[in-house]
């Protein structure tokens, strides 16, 4: 039994805090952003699909339909996305998720949490070899995500009544490249990794206690170690100081580096729209808003 037209949504994701420190053992924060969605649609058609290596959203399908055990079945997909690819705000897993959800949808079959989660890790192995899960796990999720290797995800609730506005520098991230940037400082990128991990861990403890103001200073001094790095650029940094001249309480890179995009914190909605436009007027090809 199939629908006519399946239907699957999934939200994108933002890091807060703890870029490539957590390559090192030490958390990282994510944070769902559930008004920047994907849509994907699944409906018949006269040829079969094909599968494209290294394409998340065609893996996805894939992965599904092998579950169901479903072949010879051709069918097409139509993707509408608000998320920009490579920028970190985790449009590969977003994708993967939209993509499952609408083939269930369409053969109108029950989706389980641990089934989705299996299937999109699945997809996300096939097109990205070794992914953390990060991405995943909070384009899952409507809470703040924990994040620390060999240890696991934990969900954090959020209720800081600010708001966070995300801007997009229009340059593609390469988080690749970025760590292995980091890599070839070697012992003298310690000092930056450590206070990045230490500085993850308050951000933690800032969003349980809804401190405002604390956690928008350790994402600044966050963004200082980061462009100490190497892994920033030059637009980001002007994103960056922008913010901050108009009254953001912190503001800093987000996710890999070497582009993608910038986060700052504000404390109402006016001054949240008040730094977004000023962002734009400096370079930034787009901002979202959310609140937190």
């Amino acid at each position: 039994m199939t629908k006519k037209v399946g239907v699957g949504k999934a939200h994108s994701k933002i890091i807060l805090m703890g870029e490539h420190s957590v390559v090192y053992g030490h958390p990282a924060l994510a944070l769902p952003l559930k008004d920047i969605e994907v849509v994907c649609q699944i409906q018949a058609a006269e040829t079969p699909l094909t599968l494209k290596a290294q394409d998340p959203l065609t893996t996805a399908i894939f992965s599904a339909l092998n579950y169901l055990e479903i072949k010879n079945q051709p069918i097409s997909y139509a993707i509408k996305s608000s998320v920009p690819e490579k920028r970190g705000m985790g449009s590969s897993a977003a994708v993967a998720i939209a993509a499952i959800r609408a083939v269930f949808d369409y053969f109108d079959q029950e989706l389980s949490q641990e089934t989705l989660e299996m299937l999109v890790h699945q997809a996300e192995t096939i097109a990205h070899s070794k992914p953390s899960g990060l991405d995943a796990k909070t384009c899952l999720s409507d809470q703040a995500i924990s994040f620390t290797r060999n240890i696991g995800f934990k969900e954090i609730e959020v209720n800081l009544g600010a708001y966070l506005v995300i801007a997009d520098t229009g340059i593609h991230g390469n988080t690749r490249e970025a760590v292995e940037k980091v890599e070839a400082i070697g012992l003298d990128a310690l000092s930056d990794l450590n206070q990045l991990g230490e500085l993850s861990k308050k951000a933690e403890r800032a969003l349980k206690a809804k401190d405002q103001k604390l956690l928008g200073q350790l994402m600044s001094q966050a963004h200082n170690h980061l462009k100490s790095l190497g892994v920033s650029c030059d637009l980001s940094d002007l994103l960056v100081a922008t913010a901050l001249e108009h009254g953001a309480l912190g503001a800093k890179m987000s996710g890999g580096g070497l582009g993608g995009c910038i986060i700052a914190l504000t404390s109402t909605k006016d001054q949240a729209r008040t730094i977004a436009k000023k962002l734009q007027e400096k370079g930034a090809v787009n901002t979202w808003i959310e609140s937190l």
